[in-house]
């Protein structure tokens, strides 16, 4: 084989750590490792996650010094916060003197911050005003603070966005000269308000010492196993970033498990919109995916919002493994307890041998439940459970190559029980449970929709997860939507850490920003990505204004190295036709190309008065789907005023307000977007940054696309 590359993703999560080998140039598989999450080692999850990398290599003959890329998510963030497994933290807030700086004082006076479930991250304060700022004064605060119990330092100075000199002083005393961990309020995040700023940075700060310990070992086990290339952790909004900025910002790998089954997704999702749904035993995620990108939101943690951008994950409790509950009018309720948690075997993987003279009983499964939980008792004396999984069996839903699949037969003789207690039929249960599963799983996709404005037609639903298909039909044909479920769903998140690119987001408060602001930021974003361990030419930006908070964000992604071949096959024209009339539900004949370019095809069509549209790379990806937009074809140099014809042409008036158009520019192999909220200026200067390059006689294609809401 030889010179074969490979990239390797590994996926912790609350019962496996699942490794995951995958050839570089072609992505495809080349292996896959299991083991069980190592909760209890010595060395925490780390020991979990070198063994199903050493394991992964050697069952599959690959030599570390062809290793090119290691990643992997983490849990341990999220745990840390929801156990409470946190360091006391100090607080040193920095500003003004006198009354000037008696806002500043209260502002980085922080509380202690509730975690819920009874645990808080507890915080010492202090505050020194500018003028008393020396290395004296520090070293007595810092003294001061230790003395009262804290373990780790944040530097928050009321002026730390604009000078970070202040922050920066206490971390060269703080941590450099007397050893302790410190977080420097800046590092995490550029925006206003002292309080949030000092809060994100605290809870920072607080899984530091966690974080570390991890990261340490697991850098350590993986140099010891021969592999050069630096290890890359998953962060909570879909990118990877390298260890030591990891150990800089722990905090911002929270909610990485979830990122990670996202990515996963839209590697395998040819769509541009959807709303993926990864089901495991316990709990299911539910997120969108807008435009090609997965939707983000600022985290919150015990209720308190933060500057931490995660992605936007719904987590239920109702999944393949959820128990149902049972009272004398039927099933009503699933969930929030599962089969694992309550120690007992799923109805439809016992033999059916076992089941003899089944029982029904009622119990409570942990102190303080509900008593109507169900279990069935068999004459051996053994109890086991009704779940979704066995309720989709009963009901045909999985099929034999599916992860969930069992006894049909055990599952019915376990339910007919219930069935009689209920003097109905094993199949009117089976689909009460799942009628119960999907009240719970409908309103959180209907919100996420209308949230993100994805339209009806445009939802498509992508199952990833071991439980996927025990839940997604049901709910997709109730719903009326198209769905999925990708091959390699159970090892998707693996799959997702594998391929993840490099992340990085600088945001700023800019009220009317200027070309060089645009500049100015987009190179902040280049710098950080390279920081984070992003090859220099592979960076691209995204930026967006928002014009209510007069917020500017620079995205930047990039690829751990550069990428020269890329062996998906292209698509002929009638391959992309069938592929886009597929998703219109309509068929190919009556679609129209009305917009082609070296890279894409742009296909609309006549529908109740609406032209919906779709356009798709030369690799069959869908693009964009918009319901109701205009196509044009023309030269690069006339952009500007296209653009200002349609702003006003496709204005949609409201009682309340008017809906601008968005864009949309096919220049070269790329697809930019730009929302029509602001105005037209800022929108026409955003695209003359990203056009100062192009060739003024290039072929490109503008979309203007209607706001319907």
């Amino acid at each position: 084989m030889g010179n074969r590359l490979v990239r390797m993703g590994i996926d912790v999560g609350g019962t496996h750590t699942k490794a995951v080998a995958i050839d570089n140039a072609t992505h495809e598989i080349i292996g896959k490792s299991s083991v069980k999450t190592t909760h209890d080692d010595r060395y925490g999850v780390a020991a979990g996650v070198v063994k199903a990398f050493q394991n992964c290599l050697r069952e599959n003959d690959i030599a570390p010094e062809d290793v090119i890329f290691v990643a992997h998510s983490t849990t341990q963030a999220t745990n840390a916060l929801i156990e409470g497994d946190v360091a006391c933290v100090g607080v040193l807030g920095m500003g003004p003197g006198g009354m000037e700086g008696f806002l500043a004082k209260h502002q980085t006076r922080l509380k202690d911050i509730d975690l819920g479930s009874g645990r808080s991250i507890k915080i010492k304060n202090r505050y020194l005003s500018d003028s008393e700022e020396d290395e004296n004064t520090v070293r007595k605060a810092v003294e001061e603070l230790k003395a009262e119990g804290a373990q780790v330092l944040v530097a928050s100075d009321a002026y730390g966005v604009d000078d970070i000199a202040g922050e920066q002083f206490v971390f060269e005393i703080a941590h450099d000269e007397m050893g302790m961990e410190t977080t420097v309020a800046s590092d995490i995040t550029k925006l206003y308000g002292l309080t949030r700023r000092t809060r994100t940075a605290a809870i920072n700060a607080s899984i530091l010492p966690k974080m570390l310990n991890t990261a340490n070992s697991t850098e350590e086990s993986v140099r010891k196993a021969g592999v050069e290339v630096p290890l890359m952790i998953m962060r909570g909004d879909g990118g990877v970033m390298e260890i030591n900025e990891m150990k800089k910002r722990p905090v911002l790998t929270m909610l990485s498990g979830p990122a990670a089954s996202v990515m996963g997704s839209l590697m395998y999702l040819r769509a541009s919109n959807g709303v993926y749904f990864e089901v495991g035993g316990t709990t299911t995620n539910i997120g969108v995916i807008k435009n090609g990108r997965p939707a983000i939101d600022y985290s919150v943690v015990g209720g308190h919002r933060t500057y931490i951008s995660s992605l936007d994950v719904r987590v239920l409790g109702v999944a393949g493994g959820s128990m149902i509950r049972v009272n004398k009018s039927g099933v009503h309720d699933v969930g929030p307890r599962s089969a694992h948690i309550a120690g007992l075997d799923y109805a439809v993987f016992t033999d059916e041998e076992e089941i003899v003279e089944p029982r029904l009983e009622f119990f409570s499964p942990k102190e303080g439940d509900p008593e109507d939980y169900v279990a069935i008792r068999l004459k051996s004396g053994k109890r086991i459970t009704i779940t979704n999984s066995c309720a989709a069996n009963v009901l045909g839903l999985v099929t034999p190559k599916d992860f969930s699949y069992g006894s049909v037969n055990s599952a019915r003789k376990a339910m007919q029980p219930i069935a009689d207690y209920l003097n109905t039929t094993v199949e009117d249960v089976a689909s009460q449970i799942l009628t119960r599963a999907y009240e719970k799983i409908e309103p959180i996709i209907m919100e996420l929709a209308d949230k993100y404005r994805l339209e009806h037609d445009q939802i498509s639903l992508v199952g990833v997860g071991g439980g996927a298909t025990s839940l997604i039909g049901f709910c997709a044909n109730k719903m009326n939507i198209k769905y999925s479920v990708p091959e390699n769903a159970e090892v998707i998140s693996s799959i997702g850490v594998a391929l993840a690119m490099v992340r990085d987001v600088v945001e700023r408060v800019v009220p009317n920003p200027t070309p060089d602001d645009i500049r100015s930021i987009k190179r902040e974003a280049v710098d950080k990505a390279v920081e984070s361990g992003a090859a220099p030419g592979s960076v691209e930006v995204h930026i967006e204004i928002d014009p209510q908070t007069s917020k500017l964000t620079a995205i930047a992604l990039g690829s751990t190295e550069v990428k020269t071949t890329d062996l998906l096959k292209e698509c002929s024209e009638e391959e992309a036709r069938n592929l886009a009339a597929e998703d219109l539900r309509s068929g190919p004949e009556a679609l129209n190309l009305v917009g082609q370019t070296p890279n894409f095809y742009v296909y609309n069509m006549e529908s109740r008065g609406r032209k919906p549209l779709r356009i798709l790379d030369k690799k069959g990806f869908i693009k964009v789907q918009r319901t109701d937009g205009e196509v044009v074809l023309a030269k690069a140099s006339s952009y500007r005023s296209i653009v200002s014809r349609m702003w006003e042409e496709m204005a949609i008036f409201k009682a309340d307000a008017i809906l601008r158009p968005d864009y949309y520019l096919c220049v070269g192999a790329r697809v930019m977007d730009f929302n029509g909220t602001g105005e037209l200026e800022q929108i026409l200067m955003l695209m003359d940054v990203e056009m100062q390059m192009v060739d003024p006689s290039e072929d490109i294609v503008i979309v203007g696309a209607k706001n319907q809401l």
